[in-house]
C-alpha cells in the first residue's frame, strides 16, 4: 500500500512517545507486573493516539484503518510486549463494536472518554473452559425489568486489574450458540464483579485477570447494537484485533534481527565473528526475508479492510504467520546470543517470553488454521 505523509507523520510521533513515555519505564513495570495504564493512555489521548479511526464527534481523527495499522507497527518498537498489547486493547479489541453500533449515549459515555484516554477499557470474551471457542462461552445475561443481570467469569483479561469498563460477551437468550449472545458495556464498579491476578511466564507489565460476576447488574441500554448479534460482532472485532496482532510484530521482529547482526559481528568464536559463519548470516537472511513477506501480507490486508472487504482470510494468514514468526525468529536469534540470549534483561529473551503469546491469544493458530481450511473448501462448514 502507499504510505502518505500523514501515515509517516503519524508513525514518527508514535515512535518518539515510545522512546521518551515507555522504553525508559519498561524495567520497573516489568518487575512490578503491570505499566500505569491511566496516565500512559492519558497521553496517548491528548496525542490523539487512541481514536485514529473513529469518528472526529467523539473524539476522534475520523482516518481510515491504515492509520491505526501504522500506529500498531510503531508501537513494536516497545522493548516489551506488554504494554503495546494493552494499547491494542484499548484502540482495535474492545471498541471497535463500540465504535461501529453502539448507541449515541453509550459512546459519549464509554467510547469518548476511552478515545481521549480518561477511561481504560477490556474485552471479556474468553472463558476458562474455553478460550478460543467462542460460541461455548457460559456466561449469561438475563432480563430484569430494565437490567441485565450477570453471572459467570471471564478469563485471561488483559488490562483487567486496571479497566473502567469491559465489552462483554454473554449469552442472553437460550437460542443456537452463534444467535444467542450480546456484547454488553460492563462498567467494572459494578457491585458483585471480583478479579484476580493472573501470573504470566510474558507479558509482565501488562496486567491480566480473572474476572467474576455475581449477579452484577447493569442497564439494557448498555447493550452494544441489537441483542443477539453478539457473535458476529465480535468476529469483526476479531478481525482488526488479529491485524493489530500482524502489524504489531513487524518492528519487533526487524529490531531483533538488527541486534543480532550488530552482536554477531562483535563477538567472536576461533578467531573469527559469529556472524561470518556462512549459517548465520544465511540465516539471518532468511529471516529478514520472512518478515518483509508477514509485512507484505499484513499491509494486502490491511487495505483491503480499510476498503471495505472481507479479510477475514487474510486476517487470519496474517495472524498465524505474525504468531509463529514471533517464535521462529526470537528462538533463533537467542541460539546465536549463546548464554548471554538466556539472560533475563536480554532484549532477546524478552521477546521471547512475550512473543509466545502470538499464537494463543486472539485465537490461537489452530483456529487461525481452522477458519483458513474452510474458506479454502476443504472443510465442511
Amino acid at each position: 500500500m502507499q504510505f502518505t505523509p500523514e501515515h509517516e507523520q503519524i508513525r514518527d510521533t508514535v515512535r518518539k512517545f515510545v522512546a521518551n513515555e515507555i522504553n525508559p519505564f519498561t524495567r520497573e513495570w516489568e518487575k512490578a507486573g503491570q505499566f500505569p495504564a491511566h496516565a500512559v493512555f492519558k497521553k496517548l489521548g491528548s496525542l490523539g493516539l487512541l481514536g485514529i479511526k473513529y469518528p472526529t464527534e467523539f473524539g476522534g481523527m475520523g482516518l481510515d484503518f491504515s492509520y491505526s495499522m501504522v500506529m500498531a507497527e510503531a508501537l513494536g518498537t516497545c522493548n516489551v510486549g506488554g504494554v503495546p498489547m494493552a494499547i491494542g486493547v484499548q484502540t482495535d479489541m474492545c471498541t471497535p463494536a463500540l465504535a461501529r453500533f453502539g448507541s449515541d449515549e453509550l459512546r459519549r459515555e464509554f467510547l469518548a472518554p476511552s478515545i481521549a484516554g480518561d477511561l481504560v477499557g477490556c474485552i471479556g470474551v474468553s472463558e476458562a473452559g474455553g478460550g478460543s471457542d467462542v460460541a461455548a462461552l457460559k456466561t449469561t445475561a438475563r432480563k430484569e425489568g430494565g437490567d441485565y443481570v450477570i453471572n459467570g467469569s471471564k478469563m485471561w483479561i488483559t488490562n483487567g486489574l486496571q479497566a473502567d469498563w469491559c465489552c462483554l460477551l454473554a449469552n442472553t437468550s437460550e437460542g443456537p450458540a452463534h444467535k444467542n449472545k450480546s456484547l454488553i458495556v460492563v462498567p467494572m464498579d459494578a457491585l458483585g464483579i471480583t478479579k484476580q491476578r493472573i501470573e504470566k511466564i510474558g507479558m509482565h507489565s501488562s496486567d491480566t485477570a480473572q474476572l467474576f460476576f455475581d449477579n452484577v447488574r447493569v442497564p439494557q441500554r448498555n447493550l452494544i447494537g441489537q441483542e443477539g448479534m453478539g457473535f458476529m460482532f465480535q468476529m469483526l472485532q476479531f478481525q482488526e484485533e488479529r491485524l493489530y496482532v500482524a502489524a504489531g510484530a513487524l518492528s519487533n521482529l526487524d529490531s531483533l534481527i538488527d541486534q543480532t547482526i550488530a552482536y554477531t559481528r562483535e563477538r567472536h568464536t576461533f578467531g573469527q565473528p559469529i556472524l561470518d559463519n556462512q549459517v548465520v548470516h544465511f540465516r539471518l537472511a532468511e529471516l529478514r526475508t520472512e518478515v518483509e513477506a508477514l509485512r507484505a501480507l499484513t499491509y494486502r490486508a490491511v487495505e483491503a479492510y480499510a476498503s471495505g472487504q472481507d479479510v477475514t482470510r487474510l486476517a487470519s494468514m496474517a495472524k498465524l504467520k505474525a504468531g509463529r514468526l514471533s517464535r521462529e525468529v526470537a528462538d533463533s536469534c537467542l541460539q546465536y546470543w549463546g548464554g548471554m540470549g538466556f539472560t533475563a534483561d536480554n532484549p532477546i529473551a524478552q521477546s521471547f517470553r512475550d512473543g509466545r503469546l502470538g499464537s494463543i491469544g486472539g485465537g490461537a493458530d489452530e483456529i487461525m488454521l481452522g477458519i483458513i481450511c474452510k474458506l479454502e473448501g476443504t472443510l465442511k462448514k
